[in-house]
């Protein structure tokens, strides 16, 4: 498939109280993928997904009924499985050329779910490198890099910025325009040297020089 969709945000079927407000003027460009719980979310708030994915044994036979109806593209997999519904929804993602992936109702409740989807970063960043991957909900935003140097801007709705170490060490690690600036740091799995930092400026940059690194941007 090369529809080269710039933005393709997927819904997963997490607390509602912890999705943002991302149904209001829903931008025609977006490719929308629901999963499981997530497409009736979608339906109820008016949109209509490009595609399902899901064994959708959180839902009802009458919302399925109502998932069978209003979409084309289903795909309904038994619970037992190899892979996620996240991972299956990622993967047709990915077939369609995106230059982002927004995950929405991917945090909150099961914690095993949770640490799943932001886990799962890692490897598809690793592998697609010119996609941006973010697991976001209301209070805070997930995303994963490799080692390189990276611009990043001020973001006053999600002030507070964390980096965590996702390999066992994390090598040369610099913050530049930080409350709390860092030249050259190891930093090893496990540590909170790097909890809660702040930008002093509209931009600021970061860099390592080894190891995966997770970054969450968070409000109070």
């Amino acid at each position: 498939m090369e529809t080269n969709n710039k933005a393709i945000h997927i819904m997963a079927g997490g607390p509602r109280h912890l999705i943002p407000d991302v149904f209001q003027g829903n931008d025609q460009d977006i490719l929308w993928i629901g999963v499981d719980r997530g497409v009736i979310y979608l339906l109820d708030a008016g949109i209509r997904p490009d595609f399902a994915v899901g064994d959708f044994d959180s839902i009802s036979a009458e919302e399925w009924e109502k998932v069978r109806s209003h979409i084309q593209a289903v795909n309904r997999f038994k619970p037992e499985k190899d892979e996620t519904d996240m991972e299956l929804a990622i993967e047709w993602a990915l077939k369609h050329n995106p230059d982002s992936i927004k995950i929405f109702g991917g945090t909150g409740g099961r914690s095993d779910h949770f640490f799943a989807n932001a886990f799962m970063l890692a490897p598809y960043q690793l592998k697609q490198q010119t996609v941006t991957f973010e697991l976001i909900d209301i209070q805070n935003t997930i995303s994963i890099f490799y080692p390189g140097e990276y611009d990043i801007e001020i973001d006053n709705t999600k002030k507070y910025i964390s980096f965590l170490p996702l390999s066992s060490e994390i090598f040369g690690l610099s913050l530049k325009g930080f409350k709390y600036p860092l030249k050259d740091k190891y930093v090893p799995f496990g540590s909170s040297l790097c909890i809660s930092n702040e930008l002093l400026q509209q931009t600021g940059t970061f860099s390592f020089e080894k190891g995966i690194l997770m970054m969450v941007r968070s409000t109070d």
